[in-house]
């Protein structure tokens, strides 16, 4: 038998187990972490610890922006591949650990291969180079605006704009580099970096560059790009406070702009200290239909504030709304999100409250009629806690009513159950316990049983999970409308 020499031998050995493990390792899948409402959002095997992304926007004409994604994390497992939540963009190479890899797509994930496995525990960067497609659209992800762009990423659309680990049980801190031609003006999440230059930018663009002081949910993220003002101001205990108008409106606007700080005030009264690093309103030139509490700057449509088709008071309740957001659902983020209720409840909760203390709209009469509707509300699209999933396509089908007045009317039955002061203490002590990371709805109903101690098994079981409305504590008189029919049902769930 004839012998090859020993370094010949060495390399054919090692392309044979190159070679056996290609054909062990199963084909690129779409991966997820196991939410029953998203099963394919998240990846597992890492944690991501910061995004830093890099947008190039050339005009309004609707081409895709030049991006690159910088990704560093940590691996938890053992990764011969490594998925990310990428769609809608074009992918022109992917780096790990500063080497090339290879990637392809399955489903809506970008499947990357690295030259080399990534050990657990182990550093991980990431380095992708992509377009990010400002479409939009139905779907979510970049929002066209008379002027520009901005985002609204929720509840899956994070990665429609850069590749992420797109699920909120996922925080990081971010750093975006928007580079936009003279004459618009591009903001993001947290504050602006005072070094922020021109980065070798031609002369005609600028180069914006913002970072967060703490994690962040992807679904949180947002960029502006328009021509735009910046309106600075202070708030409490010195909080820098900056809203993004359209610059022709500045002026208009400034009656609505100047109520945030009397807002924060007024929110750190009932639940402590603002938890991030500055706040302000992004007023977009869309008619998106909705508001959105994008982290430290909220989206809404520039039109709420200079139309009349909604009363001041409802304005300023949403203004509240989406401000109580930055303490419930951005600092404290839903580990799952069957764990929507805890955003949403806490933020109708805190709306209706400034709304019955300032422009007399009695919450107990709010809540009496959530409570007519409830059971309609739980037939259409589930209990609080156990949602029913959107279908498919329409993500935004999961923010129905129940998650809303619903969920706001569980928090009112609860203060009922255990009384106002020991309420008003598991509040605190909720966003003080849980801030910068994520919490479930199993942590919700254990503060609440600490700080009550009170056995709440049999109340949270009926009021979060129930088919039917239990009776509501101190109220035996108020009766909730069963639906006639699923369609009146499906109705109810579209208003």
């Amino acid at each position: 038998m004839r012998l090859t020499s020993r370094p010949l031998r060495a390399a054919s050995l090692a392309a044979a187990s190159a070679t056996l493990v290609a054909a062990v390792l199963p084909g690129p899948e779409p991966l997820g972490i196991g939410d029953p409402l998203f099963p394919y959002l998240g990846n597992p095997g890492y944690d991501v610890l910061t995004y830093d992304i890099a947008l190039t926007y050339r005009g309004a004409d609707g081409r895709p922006l030049d991006a690159v994604t910088k990704i560093d994390a940590r691996a938890t497992r053992h990764l011969e591949r490594i998925n990310l939540d990428f769609t809608s963009g074009t992918v022109k190479a992917v780096e790990v650990n500063g080497g090339g890899a290879g990637f392809t797509t399955a489903g809506e994930d970008l499947v990357i291969t690295p030259r080399q496995a990534v050990h657990a525990g182990t550093p991980l960067t990431i380095t992708v180079t992509h377009t990010s497609d400002p479409a939009g659209g139905e779907a979510g992800g970049w929002v066209r605006t008379a002027d520009g762009l901005a985002m609204a990423n929720q509840a899956d659309a994070a990665h429609r704009v850069f590749p992420c680990n797109d699920h909120p049980a996922d925080k990081a801190h971010f750093t975006f580099r928007i580079t936009a031609p003279a004459g618009l003006t591009a903001v993001a999440n947290g504050l602006p970096v005072p070094a922020a230059g021109d980065r070798g930018a031609p002369s005609a663009d600028r180069t914006w560059v913002y970072r967060t002081r703490h994690p962040m949910a992807t679904e949180l993220a947002q960029v502006s790009i328009g021509r735009s003002a910046v309106v600075h101001r202070e708030g409490p205990h010195g909080l820098p406070l900056r809203d993004v108008v359209p610059a022709a409106q500045a002026a208009r606007l400034e009656p609505w702009l100047e109520k945030t700080p009397a807002h924060i005030t007024w929110m750190e009264s009932k639940v402590g200290r603002y938890p991030l690093e500055t706040y302000g309103l992004l007023l977009a030139q869309a008619e998106t239909g909705f508001a959105l509490e994008t982290q430290t700057l909220s989206l809404f449509p520039v039109s709420m504030f200079t139309g009349d088709r909604h009363p001041k008071w409802y304005v300023e309740s949403v203004m509240v709304h989406e401000l109580a957001h930055q303490w419930f659902g951005n600092s404290v983020s839903p580990r799952t999100w069957s764990d929507l209720w805890l955003n949403e409840g806490h933020a109708t909760w805190y709306g209706s409250l400034y709304a019955d203390e300032h422009a007399a709209q009695p919450l107990e009469a709010r809540m009496r009629e959530a409570y007519a509707k409830s059971d309609r509300w739980r037939a259409a699209g589930g209990p609080p806690a156990a949602p029913e999933p959107a279908e498919p396509g329409r993500q935004l089908g999961l923010f129905r009513p129940i998650v809303y007045d619903g969920s706001a009317l569980v928090l009112y039955a609860l203060r009922q159950e255990i009384g106002r002061d020991a309420f008003e203490t598991l509040e605190r002590a909720w966003v003080a316990e849980h801030r910068d990371g994520t919490a479930t709805t199993a942590d919700f109903t254990a503060l609440a049983q600490r700080i009550s101690g009170r056995d709440l098994t049999g109340f949270f079981k009926d009021w979060l999970y129930g088919a039917t409305t239990p009776e509501m504590p101190g109220h035996p008189d108020w009766r909730s409308e069963p639906p006639s029919d699923r369609r009146d049902a499906a109705v109810a769930a579209e208003h």
